[in-house]
């Protein structure tokens, strides 16, 4: 019989989210529990289309990983859940073993990566979508007197003329104070994204996500050395991680726990690019408490991290367990209980 048991569970968004896969209207996905050294962990596997493997191929990588357990535990587990194949799914297993494991040690799961670390709250930026140079700007005043020091504008859906409307207001409604960063989802080619990275220094961008489509590392590599950085989120679903930092392509790389197979692959994968003299920011898919927490604790074991994508959970209209967190002046505070900081018997599939 195995310690490993899933169930599916499916949040509405609250309001629907446009995508180059399609509208996204709700978020589903799986609760993955594990009973392992005395306590019951828990994690989630949330697959999102174009980002992770689909909905069925989560299901059957969790069918396979339940297989192997009761001979193999959970490296046996593990070791039936690729990361590049199903991401979501050894991320749900992954996160539930991390958390059962960190409960019996007694430390939040932070704590489990670091021991020295004492970490209460992690810094967070605001996102504002696509709008024109007016409501870009309120849309970036009201998220600076929620508290907000550091926002990302989504860029690209328009004429680069016309983005940088947008960020000449948005320096004019807020000052020099507060960090932008601009993500333009790989839609430019090279001679316009090389235009918008020197046009975006005039407005103090620090830095510019995905400005070219995923596999054009070299293009990416070409645009590096100015002031404004690069960062690199989608090519890590082209590219494996080592690649990308082999490459010289990035100044910043955005991690998803979901993405990159699990909170201790994206731990790894950040120390590593610290190495190398590159930044992780760490950020969520939209998804439940229970990955959302995971990623925070990531970030949270990661000294001097910059303003990480984790603020998401009201983009959902339901959850699956109330959220341990608050959300004050820019940063979110991190739970200090054990394991992920959320009562596995509070979590439940029918929100």
């Amino acid at each position: 019989m195995t310690d490993l048991t899933y169930e599916r569970f499916s949040l509405p968004l609250a309001e629907p989210l446009g995508t180059s896969q399609g509208t996204i209207r709700d978020r589903s996905g799986y609760v993955v529990r594990y009973d392992h050294r005395g306590h019951t962990g828990v994690g989630e596997a949330t697959p999102l289309p174009g980002w992770t493997e689909t909905l069925s191929a989560c299901e059957d990588g969790l069918a396979a990983a339940a297989a192997a357990e009761p001979e193999g535990g959970h490296t046996g587990a593990l070791l039936a859940l690729a990361a590049d194949e199903v991401p979501a799914a050894r991320h749900g297993f992954a996160t539930a073993l991390l958390d059962a494991d960190a409960r019996a040690d007694g430390v939040p799961l932070y704590q489990w990566f670091d021991e020295e670390r004492d970490c209460r709250s992690v810094p967070v930026n605001a996102t504002v979508g696509d709008a024109g140079p007016t409501e870009t700007a309120r849309d970036v005043a009201e998220a600076v007197d929620a508290g907000f020091d550091c926002c990302k504008l989504k860029v690209g859906a328009r004429t680069l003329s016309a983005d940088l409307d947008r960020l000449r207001a948005v320096r004019e409604r807020v000052g020099d104070g507060v960090t932008l960063r601009a993500d333009a989802n790989g839609v430019w080619d090279r001679e316009t994204a090389a235009e918008a990275v020197e046009a975006f220094a005039d407005y103090g961008v620090a830095y510019v996500e995905q400005p070219l489509p995923a596999e054009d590392l070299a293009g990416h590599a070409d645009l590096r050395g100015g002031p404004v950085g690069i960062a690199l989120d989608e090519s890590l679903i082209e590219h494996r991680v080592d690649t990308v930092i082999d490459a010289d392509a990035a100044d910043v790389l955005i991690l998803k726990p979901m993405v990159v197979g699990g909170p201790g692959n994206a731990h790894t994968l950040a120390l590593r690019a610290r190495e190398r003299g590159i930044e992780p920011v760490v950020t969520t898919t939209i998804d439940g408490v229970v990955a959302r927490l995971a990623a925070l604790h990531v970030a949270a074991a990661i000294p001097g991290i910059a303003p990480c994508g984790l603020a998401t959970g009201d983009r959902l209209a339901g959850d699956l367990a109330p959220d341990p967190t608050t959300l004050a002046d820019g940063t979110l505070s991190v739970p200090q209980t054990d394991g992920l900081g959320v009562d596995p018997g509070e979590v439940a599939t029918d929100a």
